[in-house]
């Protein structure tokens, strides 16, 4: 499959996958999600899918600091609809990555292990565009991603459809959209913004 070549220079995603184990996919249980393996699920990859890859990395590094993210015990919180702007594909991205699922996901084998349904909402009440929880610690993540700081995918798009769009401008516009998308992951620390709340005793998260 060709892609573009900063692809191979993103970082990853390690997990460790419980039921990936315990079915027998590996001995060790160790999920590792590429962003190409993401863009294969999207079908494309732009400054959404970019920043939800991001979010939910940075997000999984601030949440288990010392050891592996656990795919299926983790909540995940989207302040918005998922038919509002395109909050149902950073869903996607994050469902595809931490397993959480709304109704549709697997439900569990019979002794309740393994379930990953009911962990990923849309409209939540939160005042951040994302909210990670971890089952176990309760901690949580707030993440927000500001691509606009930097880059603006819109008028790239917009430089193309346009109907004064040059056919230039056409035809360079998928090198100039990757490159943007190559921006994103080469400045996410100025793009996407953290914050690790720890669980207290009282918290009602």
């Amino acid at each position: 499959m060709e892609y573009p070549k900063f692809f191979d220079e993103i970082e990853p995603i390690v997990l460790y996958d419980a039921l990936a184990q315990f079915v027998g996919v590996n001995s060790t249980g160790e999920i590792t999600l590429s962003y190409l393996d993401i863009v294969k699920t999207a079908g494309h990859s732009c400054g959404t899918v970019a920043g939800a890859y991001l979010c939910t990395q940075m997000g999984l590094k601030a949440l288990f600091p010392h050891t592996l993210p656990h795919r299926g015990e983790i909540q995940v919180e989207i302040q918005k609809s998922p038919t509002q702007e395109n909050a149902g594909v950073v869903g996607c991205v994050l469902s595809n990555i931490t397993g959480a699922t709304t109704n549709y996901g697997f439900g569990g084998i019979p002794t309740g292990e393994y379930n990953r349904r009911s962990l990923l909402f849309y409209e939540a009440p939160i005042t951040c565009d994302i909210q990670l929880t971890r089952l176990d610690t309760k901690d949580r993540v707030q993440l927000n991603y500001r691509p606009q700081r930097l880059v603006q995918p819109m008028k790239i798009l917009m430089s193309a459809i346009s109907p004064d769009a040059s056919m230039e401008d056409k035809a360079r516009f998928p090198e100039r959209f990757q490159a943007m998308v190559e921006t994103i992951f080469k400045e996410k620390e100025q793009l996407v913004d953290v914050v690790f709340i720890p669980y207290e005793e009282g918290d009602k998260a």
